[in-house]
């Protein structure tokens, strides 16, 4: 069956990637977005990032001090409450607590859950705070 239609949110949020060569990647991604025209939107001594694309060090604060697996996948929540349903479903069905739910420090109203899947990659729920959305999804048809 073809899809003639899709419902597009904000199902990701962001996503991390840990690296070994914090240089080799940035030069690789400066010059990937470059011709993708996607400015770099911020950069430090041990990350930097594109529109929702995070990538760090292992030893970067984002990393949380733990190397985890390959990725680092962040899902919007809509409230603290998912937030906390999203932690307790993970644990309950084989994640590893990484992160209880909870404010963090990346900006006011950041309240987040973190947890290993059953491959080590750190799955994250994030509410930013009160927000107005312009449109609960945008339609796509084919």
């Amino acid at each position: 069956m073809e899809t003639q239609a899709l419902y597009r949110g904000r199902l990701i949020d962001h996503i991390q990637l840990v690296v070994r060569d914090l240089e080799a990647s940035r030069a690789f991604y400066g010059a990937v977005f470059e011709a993708l025209e996607i400015p770099l939107s911020g950069s430090g001594d041990d990350y930097f990032w594109a529109d929702e694309l995070f990538v760090s060090t292992a030893d970067s604060e984002a990393a949380l001090g733990e190397l985890t697996g390959r990725h680092h996948l962040a899902f919007q929540a809509r409230d603290r409450a998912m937030v906390d349903a999203f932690h307790r479903a993970a644990l309950a069905h084989g994640g590893r607590d990484n992160g209880a739910p909870g404010e963090r420090r990346y900006h006011p109203g950041y309240y987040a859950a973190f947890v290993l899947d059953p491959d080590g990659n750190n799955i994250e729920a994030v509410y930013h705070g009160e927000a107005q959305r312009t449109a609960p999804w945008v339609k796509v048809t084919f």
